[in-house]
């Protein structure tokens, strides 16, 4: 567990120092006051994109307007840490379904993979249904991947260990959670769980 702990923190300590400073301001308690403006507003997250969803079908920034989504970037072959932090999303998701049946279709999660040369179409769409029945999955050319991935300020790159048959990827884990004019807004506390993502979503889903 140590390693992992360690490992996780080398992955963090890619991340442009920007990312890191969001990342440091979506740590602070919530707040139902409906005035207070976003942790992330004005930041230069996000962006148009073209990529291919479960069902080889082609998807847009554009095709998510007006609702909120949660984006989080990872590959299905991440041995620990994007299972782990699915998990927590859809988690603090259904919480947040629960409690606020009428606002739960405004948000969509959507996980972008960083490793397209093994997550096909196929590949994703079947493991993001095992997290969440609404959860998004989406691949692209790894010209597209590179692209949306520098609007969203997630570094990756591939590594490949000595002796071991299969590569990793690193990459940043931090999930955002965009308004319906696709502008950030905050970063999920996937450190602290499900209960603090579902509050933070209850803070900022109107």
């Amino acid at each position: 567990m140590a390693d992992r702990t360690m490992e996780r923190f080398a992955r963090l300590a890619t991340v442009p120092m920007l990312s890191l400073a969001l990342l440091l301001a979506g740590c602070g308690g919530a707040t139902n006051d409906p005035s207070q403006e976003p942790p992330l507003a004005g930041a230069r997250i996000g962006g148009a994109f073209a990529l291919t969803d479960g069902a080889g079908k082609t998807v847009r920034d554009t095709d998510f307007a007006g609702r909120y989504r949660i984006v989080y970037f990872g590959y299905t072959f991440c041995p620990d840490v994007c299972p782990v932090d699915l998990q927590k999303i859809a988690a603090g998701l259904k919480a947040f379904e629960g409690a606020h049946a009428d606002l739960a279709p405004k948000v969509v999660p959507i996980f972008i993979t960083v490793d397209p040369e093994r997550d096909t179409p196929k590949v994703v769409g079947r493991y993001v249904a095992a997290f969440h029945p609404r959860m998004v999955g989406l691949t692209g050319t790894p010209e597209a991947i590179a692209q949306v991935a520098r609007a969203y300020a997630v570094p990756f790159a591939k590594r490949q260990d000595a002796g071991a048959t299969e590569y990793l990827m690193d990459h940043g884990t931090q999930a955002y959670l965009m308004g319906p004019d696709g502008q950030p807004i905050a970063l999920l506390p996937t450190d602290q769980g499900p209960g603090a993502i579902a509050r933070e979503l209850e803070r900022w889903v109107r």
